[in-house]
C-alpha cells in the first residue's frame, strides 16, 4: 500500500489552514517588530530558540523514519513497470532541480542585487534567548541518510517482516510528530523569525526578494511542464499542447487543494483521457503522487540559492550538483502533510549547504507561501509521465490485450503489471 493513503486523512485535515496561518504570521511577525517591547521580542526569540532546537534534534530521526520505509516499500513493489515509472519520476525531479538551477544562476544576479545582502538573519540586534536548552541529535544528517539508505534498501532485499514493520511504527510517530508538533508551532516559529527580522531592521530586504522568487517559481514551472510535455508528445506522437489542455482540470484541482492525494481521483480522469490505458493510468498516477516533485523541487533549490545569495556566499555548481541528486532521492521520503517536502529536505539543506536555524525557519515560509504552484506542477507532471510509460508499454505490453476478431486459436500472452 502506497504511503500516500496511510497519510491522505493528515493532508486533508491541514490542507486549509497551514498556508493562511503562515501567512497571517508573517504579517503579524512586521507589525508586532514595529512596537514590541526588547523584553517581549526576547519572550519569542527564546521560543524560537527552544524550537530550533528541537528541530536540530529531530531532523535526523525525521529522516531514518521517512527515508529507510520509503526505500523498503520500493523494493517491496518491485516490477519492471515500477522500474521504469520511477526512473521517469526521478529523471523528471532531477531535471527540475537542474533547471532550476540553472534559470536562478543566469537571473538571480539581476534580481539580488548588493543591496539585498545580509550579512545573517535576524542577528542584527543583540537581542538573546532568556534562556536555552541543549538538544543534541542522536547523530548528524549524514550519518542518518547512510543509515537510512542502508536499513532501506537491506529491508528491501530481505523477506522478514519484524524490522519493517518496527520501521512503519517508526515511520508513524515521525508522521505524529510533523502534524501534532511541528505543523502547529510553524506559524509561531514563523512569527519569531519575521519579529526578530523587523526589529533587525531586515525584513523590508526580505519581502522584496521573496516577491520576485515568488514571481520566477511560477513562471519556470510553468515552463517546466511545457518540456515535460512536449518530451512526451515528442515520444507518444501526440499534440503536447493539448495534452495540456486536458490536465489543466489537474493543475486547477492541485492549485486549489495543496493536495497531490486529494486530486488522485481528477488526475485518474484525466490521464485517461490522454489515451493512457486505465491499468497504467491506475499504477502510474498513485505512485507518483508518492515519488514525481519537479514542483517542489525547484521551489527547494531556487528559494535555497535566493538566500545564499542574499548572504553573499558563492553558488557553486558541484556542491549544487551533488545537493540536487540527494534532495531527489530524499523528496520520496516527503511525507503526506503540507509542507512535507520542505520537512524531509531539512537535513541536507543543513549538512550539504550550511543552513541555520534562521535560514531553514525562511525556507519552510517561503516554501508554504508556494506551495500550491509546486503541487500544482507535480501532479500535471505525472500525465506526462504515465504517457511515456504508456507508450513503452505498448511497445511492449505487460498488461493482456483483448484477442483480436480475426484469432482463431490460443490467447494472447500477457504479464499483470509490477
Amino acid at each position: 500500500m502506497l504511503k500516500f493513503k496511510k497519510r491522505k486523512l493528515l493532508k486533508l485535515k491541514l490542507k486549509w489552514g497551514l498556508l493562511p496561518a503562515v501567512i497571517c504570521a508573517i504579517a503579524a511577525g512586521i507589525v508586532c517588530g514595529l512596537f514590541f517591547p526588547p523584553w517581549l521580542t526576547r519572550v519569542f526569540i527564546t521560543v524560537n530558540s527552544l524550537f530550533g532546537n528541537f528541530l536540530g534534534f529531530i531532523i535526523p530521526l525525521l529522516i531514518v523514519g521517512l527515508v529507510a520505509p520509503g526505500i523498503a516499500e520500493l523494493g517491496r513493489s518491485a516490477g519492471k513497470m515500477l522500474l521504469i515509472t520511477t526512473v521517469l519520476a526521478y529523471g523528471f525531479t532531477l531535471a527540475a532541480g537542474f533547471f532550476s538551477y540553472g534559470v536562478a544562476d543566469l537571473t538571480y544576479p539581476w534580481i539580488i542585487t548588493a543591496a539585498d545582502r545580509i550579512t545573517s538573519f535576524g542577528q542584527a540586534v543583540a537581542l538573546k534567548p532568556y534562556f536555552t536548552i541543549a538538544m543534541p541529535p542522536l547523530m548528524d544528517v549524514m550519518t542518518a541518510l547512510v543509515l537510512a539508505f542502508t536499513l532501506g534498501l537491506g529491508m528491501a532485499v530481505i523477506n522478514g517482516s519484524r524490522l519493517k514493520g518496527a520501521m512503519q511504527d517508526f515511520r508513524d510517530i515521525i508522521d505524529h510528530v510533523i502534524v501534532a508538533v511541528i505543523i502547529p508551532l510553524l506559524p509561531l516559529y514563523i512569527f519569531g523569525i519575521f519579529l526578530n527580522m523587523t526589529v533587525g531592521g531586515q525584513v523590508a530586504t526580505v519581502l522584496g526578494v521573496f516577491a520576485k522568487i515568488i514571481v520566477l517559481i511560477f513562471a519556470i514551472t510553468a515552463v517546466m511542464l511545457v518540456l515535460q510535455f512536449t518530451l512526451a508528445g515528442l515520444v507518444a506522437h501526440k499534440n503536447p499542447f493539448s495534452m495540456l489542455k486536458t490536465m489543466m482540470v489537474s493543475y486547477m484541482t492541485a492549485l486549489g487543494t495543496q493536495s497531490s492525494a486529494a486530486t488522485i481521483p481528477i488526475n485518474l480522469k484525466q490521464v485517461e483521457k490522454l489515451g493512457v490505458q486505465k491499468e497504467i493510468a491506475g499504477f502510474v498516477v498513485p505512485l507518483c503522487a508518492t515519488i514525481h516533485l519537479s514542483g517542489s523541487t525547484m521551489k527547494i533549490v531556487a528559494c535555497s540559492m535566493a538566500i545564499f545569495l542574499m548572504l553573499g556566499r558563492p553558488l557553486d555548481f558541484t556542491q549544487y550538483a551533488g545537493f540536487i541528486f540527494m534532495l531527489g532521492i530524499t523528496m520520496v521520503a516527503a511525507p503526506g502533510v503540507p509542507g512535507g517536502a520542505i520537512m524531509a529536505a531539512l537535513g541536507i539543506l543543513q549538512s550539504m549547504l550550511g543552513f541555520g536555524e534562521a535560514e531553514l525557519g525562511l525556507m519552510i515560509a517561503l516554501y508554504i507561501a508556494m506551495d500550491s504552484f509546486g503541487t500544482a506542477c507535480n501532479v500535471t507532471g505525472d500525465g506526462a509521465i504515465a504517457v511515456l510509460v504508456n507508450k513503452i508499454y505498448a511497445r511492449h505490453p505487460v498488461i493482456p490485450a483483448p484477442m483480436p476478431p480475426q484469432e482463431t486459436t490460443g490467447n494472447p500472452q500477457g504479464v499483470h503489471i509490477g
